[in-house]
């Protein structure tokens, strides 16, 4: 999928231009403009929410809740909430996928190392409950979990298990206050940098203890 998409960019002067608009909302964290970017596909609005699922996965570390919001407010808390799930398990299995196929040094180019570290520790404490614990809580980078469980030995039927039981509750909150409560975009974003921010102190701070100890 993703060398599809890739070819398309590369070819495709329509494509490339659409793409770079969805690119231009998902930036800026427009909620409203990611809507009325979905509705105006029409009947293949879905459709255009599952590729922006994946977009934002490929251009990390754009927050995934932002489609989360859009489609809330596009389709109603049940139905944003259903695509969106489904939204969040292609994009996992995209990320999840190209971190098996490539191997550490792109993922790390993608997501940065620092991030990528994070993450590693992460599954080195928890294994597979990583997965599905990092689903659950708000803020933790869900596509840094999904490229960093493809560098494992996990099997990919047990990380999209874990992936898509985790992401049913915080899909659902997204959804209602996509559909409710739009604005508060701002303080889920704010919560997202901090909850980041305290990842990389961790990660820093573990990595200092740990060469102070050799």
């Amino acid at each position: 999928m993703v060398v599809i998409l890739a070819t398309l960019y590369l070819l495709s002067e329509s494509f490339r231009t659409e793409t770079n608009r969805a690119l231009g909302i998902l930036s800026r964290g427009d909620i409203a403009g990611l809507r009325n970017y979905i509705v105006s596909f029409g009947a293949w609005g879905p459709v255009a929410s599952l590729l922006l699922m994946v977009l934002q996965a490929l251009i990390s570390p754009v927050p995934s809740f932002l489609v989360t919001f859009a489609n809330g407010l596009a389709f109603g808390v049940l139905w944003g909430w259903v695509l969106s799930v489904l939204g969040h398990a292609l994009a996992a299995a995209v990320c999840f996928g190209i971190s098996r196929s490539l191997g550490r040094v792109p993922v790390e180019a993608l997501i940065g190392k620092t991030g990528l570290q994070s993450a590693d520790l992460w599954f080195g404490r928890w294994g597979l409950y990583a997965v599905f614990a990092g689903r659950l809580v708000p803020g933790i980078a869900f596509d840094a979990i999904s490229y960093a469980a493809g560098l494992t030995r996990m099997r990919f039927g047990s990380f999209m298990a874990a992936s898509t039981l985790g992401i049913l509750p915080q899909t659902f909150l997204y959804s209602y206050l996509g559909q409710r409560a739009p604005e508060y975009v701002g303080l889920f974003l704010i919560t997202s940098g901090l909850v980041v921010a305290a990842a990389l102190v961790w990660t820093i701070a573990r990595r200092w203890r740990s060469k102070s100890r050799t």
